[in-house]
């Protein structure tokens, strides 16, 4: 049997951190680039998160999280049966990302100094426009030794070390305050109720059944619709049978 976890935010702070995440992950692996092609993966994925960075002002909303975390750890650290050593680690991560957060650079502010990301970057918006005819100093710089580039890939991506590491222990914080239970829809629906602290919904089920579930609500109610992936005979694409599933709210 295999299982996928779909993550649902209730609210546009969480959906930010959660695609940032994803863009981190994607900007990571396309650092391996191997073959010429393979860089171009990785300069959109740049081009797009530092789009993303210079819409948005993360750090208050970061910093009032991670006030929150200490918070939460300074109490549970109250418990008896706590590892003390464990948490006393967690809380001084989550001091020094404070501290470190309070007194940094907005995100991004060097890479949009760097000359050569600076000729390249509105290219990428142009479908097509990478060509070397395009931008033959993007040509020049792919052909440079694997190591030179391996040098200026790691130099451009220390440049987020301090928001993604942030982001990591906030979204672990998240996911952590929700614990799977099983659950059965009928007829393919579920409605729920969240709780005032809820900002995820995180849903398990199949993936060899046909379907995949979608999500529609808000901060305070939702309602998990379950949808074939493959429309049925009728052109239906709704589940219509029961469906068991299991549901953390966090």
């Amino acid at each position: 049997m295999s299982l996928a976890v779909y993550e649902f935010p209730l609210n546009e702070k969480v959906r930010t951190y959660l695609r940032l995440e994803q863009l981190f992950l994607q900007l990571r692996q396309s650092a391996e680039a191997q073959q010429d092609w393979q860089f171009m993966s990785f300069f959109e994925a740049l081009f797009t998160l530092l789009d993303l960075l210079e819409r948005l002002d993360l750090r208050n909303d970061i910093l009032k999280d991670i006030e929150v975390h200490e918070k939460n750890l300074v109490y549970w650290s109250q418990h008896p049966k706590i590892d003390s050593e464990a948490l006393q680690a967690a809380l001084q991560k989550i001091l020094r990302l404070r501290d470190q957060l309070k007194h940094s650079k907005k995100v991004g502010a060097n890479l949009k100094e760097d000359k050569f990301l600076s000729s390249i970057r509105q290219r990428f918006s142009i479908p097509g426009g990478t060509c070397s005819f395009d931008l033959p100093n993007l040509h020049y710089w792919i052909k440079q030794p694997l190591e030179s580039i391996r040098t200026d890939i790691a130099t451009w991506l220390k440049e987020f070390d301090l928001i993604q590491e942030a982001i990591e222990i906030t979204l672990s914080f998240l996911r952590e305050r929700g614990r799977f239970a099983p659950i059965t829809a009928p007829n393919g629906f579920y409605q729920g109720v969240a709780e005032d602290k809820n900002e995820l919904i995180r849903v398990q089920s199949e993936t060899d059944k046909g379907f995949y579930p979608m999500l529609s609500g808000n901060k305070y109610r939702y309602a998990i619709r379950f949808m074939r992936f493959v429309p049925d005979d009728n052109g239906s694409s709704q589940v219509n049978e029961a469906v068991e599933f299991q549901l953390a709210s966090c």
